[in-house]
């Protein structure tokens, strides 16, 4: 077994990871960029690197640097986590060319199943059928337009190197297929580094189910149970349940064969998701995610597993040690997916800032993890996950109703959550019933009447610090060092005694304003963005004519686009903001006379 292990994430993944290693003995080690200095996974760790850097870019996506706190820190296995290097096979193949253990499948797997268009066609030659789609780069608009002419609309344009809704856009006709395919490219090379894409037939009611497998190293491969994800807003995960609901037990069989099928086709070792759409009795293959899903929790709970410790333990050599015959699943799981978004009116905003207030629910079979307390900040450059909420019952309706209790039990000020949401759709008679679709959150639960106020903005922590290079002698010797120190600390007339300040801004502050109340000003034609994040395309120049409810501009916040609109039409009087520029809440980004 391994001996120390680092964690090349942040966050709720992070903190998941080095639990598991804590109990097992086994020593960890954590990475940070600037903005995450104090955040949980770094104070858990044994030891804690600084990759430098704010934004994911510049700091969990920066190779160097994660290689050289492996070397500093002597790690000898690396837990990649998901999200982020999870399924790069260049990161993969970098980690075991220095003698260390990446705890996940081998390189060569994560490039097939990595590239969605490679894994279509290895599903197809393991015998497993796809949704009706392509297995080319797509290279011009025209392409998704005959296509979508010849298959029918709407035609769904997806990241071939990425997922979880990330760099997908739903085409309904082909006026919109140049717009939708240039946005999701631009929105995949953000999240993932490369901006190709592929199209297939966008189903009109399925649900997603995918199959949780495990292969060791001896290619003994299992599947562990499946998870119906199917309630989803912009084709990311709400809610994941297990078992599925409404789900004959001869699909589930054939299903989760079919799963290890396209695993052990590919090589592939350790954990991994075999993903599905279910429509009409039929399964069709969509994806396999080559890593640990967020939504793991869940098939922990009705199998009485610890999937990150059976991962540590197949990367390190051992066999898997039960067979499929062994796995027993027992009652109903249910995991809401709390992140940092204001769902008022089905909008779903990205509401990053500092969390004033954090009361976790307590009580018989739930369980919270989070990578976030009370004080910290959810900044705009990551994933707006702040936390997972995960309840067991004997049955499906004992779980809704006790994660109804949870959700009513949690508190949580500073930012916007989508416990509202989750409230909504848990109560929805559909939702009971299991009548649910990938489609149905947005368009049938009725979302766009919930009414939820913005969260009071929390200002500056009182323990904020700012970054000073302090002059220190250790044992004779000169050394320039950066310290993190509450301001004013040391102050003589304005300046620390023996310290110049560093020009670095208050650690966690997140100047939030009060008047920020949406996409649009009510009509003044002052448009301010909602949210904090960074202008990645204007579509309108000063004396331009617009319409209301017009895209102006084009917000990245939380690693989602969000289109600012104009609350009113005439003409364009000033354009305040271009493409690059970073802004906060309520800033103004374009005047309307």
């Amino acid at each position: 077994m391994f001996k120390k292990i680092l964690v090349a994430n942040r966050g709720e993944i992070a903190v998941r990871v080095i639990r598991t290693a804590r109990e097992m003995g086994i020593a960890t080690v954590a990475v940070y960029s600037e903005l995450d200095r104090d955040a949980l996974h770094v104070r858990l760790a044994d030891e804690a690197f600084a990759l430098g850097g704010q934004t994911a870019a510049e700091s969990y996506l920066n190779t160097e640097a994660i290689l050289g706190a492996i070397k500093a820190s002597g790690a000898d296995a690396v837990h990649p986590g998901y999200g982020f290097y999870s399924e790069n096979a260049d990161f993969a193949r970098a980690i075991s060319e220095i003698g260390v253990t990446f705890i996940g499948p081998p390189p060569e797997a994560i490039e097939v199943m990595g590239d969605k268009i490679s894994s279509r066609i290895a599903a197809s030659q393991a015998g497993v059928v796809g949704v009706p789609g392509t297995t080319e780069v797509i290279k011009s608009a025209s392409e998704v337009v005959a296509f979508g002419n010849e298959h029918g609309w709407p035609v769904a344009i997806k990241a071939a190197y990425g997922g979880g809704g990330r760099g997908m856009r739903v085409v309904n006709d082909p006026d919109s297929a140049a717009a939708a395919l240039e946005s999701a490219q631009r929105e995949a090379e953000k999240a993932f580094g490369r901006s190709e894409s592929y199209m297939e037939r966008y189903l009109t009611w399925p649900r997603h189910i995918e199959m949780q497998i495990f292969v060791d190293n001896l290619g003994n491969g299992v599947w562990l149970g499946e998870r119906d994800c199917s309630s989803q807003r912009r084709h990311q995960k709400l809610i994941e349940e297990s078992p599925a609901p409404d789900f004959p037990d001869a699909v589930r069989q054939a299903m989760g064969e079919a799963a290890v099928k396209v695993a052990l086709a590919c090589g592939y070792r350790n954990a991994g998701t075999v993903e599905f759409l279910f429509q009409d009795g039929d399964f069709y293959f969509l994806e396999m995610n080559t890593r640990l899903q967020v939504e793991h929790p869940v098939t922990e709970m009705v199998t009485s597993m610890d999937l990150v410790e059976l991962q540590f333990r197949i990367a390190s050599g051992e066999p898997l040690g039960f067979t499929q015959d062994d796995i027993v699943r027992s009652g109903h799981a249910i995991e809401c997916r709390i992140n940092a978004e204001n769902p008022n009116q089905g909008k779903f905003l990205p509401s990053p800032g500092r969390i004033s207030k954090f009361i976790a629910p307590n009580g018989f079979a739930t369980r919270l993890d989070s990578g976030y307390l009370e004080g910290d900040t959810v900044s705009q450059y990551y994933d707006n996950l702040i936390a997972k909420l995960v309840v067991w019952g004997k049955d499906r309706d004992a779980a809704r109703r006790r994660m109804l209790r949870a959700l009513g039990e949690t508190v949580i000020e500073g930012v916007a959550t989508t416990i509202p949401a989750h409230l909504h759709i848990l109560s929805h008679p559909d939702f009971a019933a299991a009548r649910h679709s990938t489609k149905w959150v947005e368009d049938v639960a009725g979302l766009a009447d919930l009414k939820v106020e913005p969260p009071a903005p929390a200002g500056d922590p009182e323990d904020a610090t700012v970054a000073r290079s302090v002059l220190a002698e250790v044992n004779g010797k000169r050394f320039d060092v950066r310290l993190y120190l509450p301001e004013g600390f040391g102050d003589v007339g304005g300046a620390p005694v023996g310290a110049k300040v560093a020009p670095a801004r208050r650690a966690g502050a997140n100047k939030s304003r009060s008047h920020a109340h949406g996409a649009v000003s009510g009509g003044s034609g002052r448009i301010a963005v909602p949210m904090q994040g960074t202008i990645v395309k204007v579509l309108v120049a000063q004396g331009d004519k617009v319409e209301a409810g017009q895209t102006v501009c084009v917000l990245e916040a939380m690693k989602m686009e969000n289109a600012i609109v104009a609350d009113k039409s005439g003409e364009v009087a000033e354009v305040k903001v271009k493409a690059g520029d970073t802004v906060g809440t309520g800033d103004v980004v374009v005047v309307i006379s």
